[in-house]
């Protein structure tokens, strides 16, 4: 098994099964954490067919099975249907959550919470 296919089972991603046919070889199938991945790859596949080929380039296509047409392009949108962009949306805390406070009790300004956070983990 390289080195890849160990990482993505060690972080529960995918996981390794006997082969269909009964050999000694293994295959390997997303587990439900894998599959959540799904539309995360299909964004960075999309996003990297836009900036890394040549506009006549060719490249392998993402197609649905029972049409055989590729998939339309993946599209973030807000409840009442519009399409959003990076400056239509905002991160905020949810309702009624508690602030985090530093360790002298005074809440953490919000730049500031996202890389406790990360430093924390």
């Amino acid at each position: 098994m390289s080195a890849r296919l160990r990482n993505l089972v060690a972080h529960g991603i995918m996981d390794a099964v006997p082969a269909a046919e009964g050999g000694p070889y293994q295959e390997y199938e997303l587990t439900e954490k894998g599959r959540g991945l799904f539309l995360v790859l299909a964004a960075l596949r999309q996003w990297g067919e836009d900036f890394f080929f040549a506009p006549d380039e060719t490249h392998v296509l993402l197609v649905d099975k029972k049409s055989a047409l590729p998939v339309r392009r993946l599209e973030l949108r807000a409840q009442d249907g519009r399409i959003l962009g990076p400056s239509d949306t905002v991160i905020r805390q949810p309702p009624n959550t508690p602030e985090m406070k530093t360790a002298n009790g005074r809440p953490q300004p919000a730049k500031r919470r996202a890389s406790a956070s990360r430093a924390q983990k």
